[in-house]
């Protein structure tokens, strides 16, 4: 069980590492919050009562105060990010102890153990503003949303962000390999098939291949091509609490897998090729995306068929317009010699890709 008493985070510590504060003399206790602490991959700092000003009470990121020291520190200086924690789910008192020393949060174990797991491992890996997070997905199979979606990555890592690219299609052949890294050491998806409760976010960007400045999350030449959507949840939020930019390519397709990662999109982009088959065929993948998906936005590639434009496009989508996806002569050729989409900075899909991120970012300060 957690309750909430604020939302509020610590003045000044987000997106700050720093060590957990526990402040208990309750032996079993303590051992519990060891352990959970362990779990999350943080080393804690242990007061009996509250430290000295200026010997951690104020600059903990996190502190963990046992029900039994709530009296001994009605005194200590009111902060934020304090978590009452007891194991007696019945005492009501509890609610009036936290109330007396300022606790954002009450907590009883062992019920609240994964959310104060999760707590934690903010607090260790520094949690800042998560990962601006785009899905692009092709209205119908050939559309180019693959391309779409490296162009995007390398645009990303090319600018100096964090980027992550996730190959989110099993059958797509591999986005490694369009990025001319299908050898690059380093796990693929079905290495996090086991994934349960939370992923380390540090953990998991070393532990991926790095091709061109970016790091790619990719699918092996084996047989897996499923991994269960607690992973997939998992992993993408592990992502996103890294910060900078996530982008996913996605399939035409929504199983569970692909829901749990549509519900942690921030924009989607729908690559449709400008003909009449085409657009029947992405109102299909529009209509079962927009299930989840909240804002889903039309990125329309030429050769355009009589009577069609971008946006004639959307209109018959009912979709609002990202824009027209160039068509760049000599791409293939780029790729088939290992250079991928957008890597140069140079020519109209990469104008197309600064352009994107450019409107997402502002988009984003703006909200």
């Amino acid at each position: 069980m957690a309750g909430t008493v604020t939302h509020d985070p610590p003045s000044g510590t987000a997106g700050r590492q720093g060590r957990p504060l526990i402040v208990t003399e309750d032996a079993i206790l303590l051992d519990d919050l060891l352990r959970l602490c362990a779990a999350a991959g943080a080393t804690p700092e242990v007061h009996h009562t509250a430290p000295e000003r200026g010997d951690g009470w104020e600059a903990a990121p996190l502190v963990l105060v046992g029900d039994d020291a709530a009296r001994r520190l009605r005194g200590a200086a009111r902060r934020r990010g304090v978590v009452l924690v007891g194991r007696d789910q019945d005492d009501p008192g509890v609610w009036r102890r936290a109330v007396e020393i300022g606790a954002d949060h009450v907590l009883v174990l062992p019920d609240g153990e994964q959310w104060l797991v999760d707590r934690i491992a903010d607090v260790a890996e520094g949690v800042g503003r998560p990962a601006l997070t785009v899905g692009v997905i092709g209205g119908r199979g050939g559309a180019g949303a693959s391309t779409l979606a490296c162009a995007l990555a390398v645009t990303s890592a090319r600018d100096g962000t964090r980027t992550l690219l996730v190959d989110a299609d099993p059958l797509g052949g591999g986005l490694d390999v369009l990025l001319g890294g299908e050898a690059a050491e380093g796990l693929r998806w079905p290495a996090f098939a086991g994934s349960r409760g939370r992923v380390g976010g540090g953990a998991l960007e070393e532990s991926l291949p790095e091709l061109h400045s970016l790091r790619v999350l990719s699918w092996d030449r084996g047989d897996c091509v499923t991994v269960p959507p607690q992973a997939v949840r998992a992993v993408l939020a592990a992502a996103r609490r890294r910060g900078g930019a996530v982008v996913v390519d996605l399939p035409r397709r929504v199983d569970e897998g692909v829901a749990e990662i549509l519900a942690q999109l921030d924009v989607g982009l729908l690559v449709v090729p400008a003909e009449l088959r085409a657009v029947a065929a992405a109102s299909r993948v529009a209509s079962a995306v927009g299930m989840v998906l909240r804002d889903l936005r039309v990125a329309v590639r030429g050769p355009y068929a009589p009577g069609l434009d971008d946006r004639e496009v959307a209109r018959l989508l009912g979709l609002p317009l990202m824009g027209e996806v160039p068509v760049e002569s000599g791409l293939r050729r780029s790729a088939e010699g290992r250079t991928p989409p957008g890597a140069t900075g140079r020519g109209p899909l990469a104008r197309f890709c600064t352009a994107f991120w450019e409107r997402a970012l502002s988009e984003a300060g703006a909200a």
